[in-house]
């Protein structure tokens, strides 16, 4: 079994969901795995990962708005606010989604659907670089 992992250093992208599948491929590509896994974690707790639809991008539209929905700036409820009224938000948003996705390598390519793409979905409105380590594994 080969085992490979490389840490991607992504660009500070503001709020919203930024597609990471190429990215991601290439770590693929490079390990040279036939048949396996591909994990991928967020090194952060106000960003998340998620698979989503990347054709139509009215998908990716609704979904942040139903998140601003849910989880609102500024709420008068949250205590967290040390780094701006987007603070807390932005770790309900996290919570809600998830740190790592997991998907199967198949014929050396990841076994996404037709329409699907792996996210960095930013949940803050100015947020930093971002750190994703991205582990091959297989045959």
């Amino acid at each position: 079994m080969k085992q490979h992992q490389e840490i991607l250093r992504l660009d500070a992208r503001g709020r919203g969901l930024h597609e990471i599948t190429s990215e991601v491929a290439a770590v693929v590509k490079h390990a040279a795995v036939t048949t396996g896994m591909c994990n991928v974690f967020v090194r952060h707790t106000s960003a998340s990962l998620v698979i989503q639809e990347n054709a139509d991008p009215s998908a990716r539209h609704d979904l942040e708005r139903w998140f601003e929905r849910i989880a609102p700036d500024g709420d008068p409820a949250h205590l967290h606010t040390a780094e701006g009224p987007d603070d807390m938000p932005a770790h309900v948003r996290s919570a809600l989604t998830s740190t790592s996705e997991q998907i199967p390598i198949v014929e050396g390519r990841l076994g996404l659907g037709t329409w699907q793409g792996l996210y960095l979905f930013e949940h803050r409105l100015r947020a930093g670089s971002r750190s994703v380590i991205v582990h091959v594994w297989g045959e």
